[in-house]
């Protein structure tokens, strides 16, 4: 069973990051989002008038399990990636664009979004936060694209997968930088103002790494070079 593919059954909705394999990602992502279009196809293909609720709040509502999804996804493979998390990355990474622009460059579902932004005599019902959620709805269609033509549409879903796949490749690439990175501390007075704990904690991956023995006289025990501090 694929713990990604419904509401998490854990205190305050966590992530059961325990009982989640590398292999439930991809799965887990392409039935979230056949599910979002599900969402979106049921907001376009609506016959009543657009209003708020049946179109924006709906659309805020929509794809609720790909968020969750690729929340958790993406949170991990920035805090603790490994080559197989970065492998799906780059498999996912264009199928979730894909999607995105979908959704963005939509005619129909712009049509309904419009409608709504445009009609004034529903404003004055909505609330603050309701009018600033239709305003950001509406201009993130117009900034992504939904007022082009055809063929420049064409073009800017090219020009999205390949920064998708840039953006991907750049993270990946600090990440593995920031990962190498050592700092190696030999002089004890450079250690003045940290926590007891953090120092033993640094002397204990340095005494992993075989670095050579430092004496520290800052009240403490003896410690190894104190290495990763930072």
């Amino acid at each position: 069973m694929n713990p990604l593919f419904s509401v998490f059954n854990t205190p305050f909705q966590t992530p059961p990051f325990s009982q989640i394999k590398n292999e439930h990602f991809k799965p887990a992502i392409v039935n979230a989002i056949a599910e979002a279009r599900k969402d979106i196809d049921a907001i376009i293909n609506n016959s009543e008038t657009p209003t708020f609720k049946n179109t924006i709040e709906a659309l805020d509502f929509s794809g609720m399990l790909l968020s969750s999804v690729t929340s958790v996804f993406f949170n991990l493979n920035s805090a603790e990636t490994n080559n197989e998390i970065q492998k799906i990355a780059q498999e996912v990474s264009p199928i979730l664009t894909e999607y995105s622009n979908d959704v963005a460059l939509n005619e129909d579902l712009f049509k309904r979004v419009k409608v709504v932004y445009e009609n004034n005599q529903e404003r004055k019902d909505l609330t603050v936060e309701q009018t600033m959620l239709l305003d950001k709805t509406y201009k993130s269609f117009v900034r992504n694209g939904a007022n082009l033509n055809e063929a420049d549409k064409e073009k800017l879903r090219k020009i999205d997968v390949e920064l998708s796949q840039l953006s991907l490749n750049f993270g990946e690439n600090v990440l593995a930088e920031t990962n190498k990175y050592e700092l190696l501390i030999t002089d004890e007075s450079d250690l003045v103002g940290l926590p007891e704990g953090v120092i033993e904690a640094a002397a204990i991956t340095a005494k992993s790494k075989n670095q050579r023995r430092l004496d520290v006289y800052l009240g403490l025990p003896k410690l190894h070079s104190i290495y990763d501090l930072f």
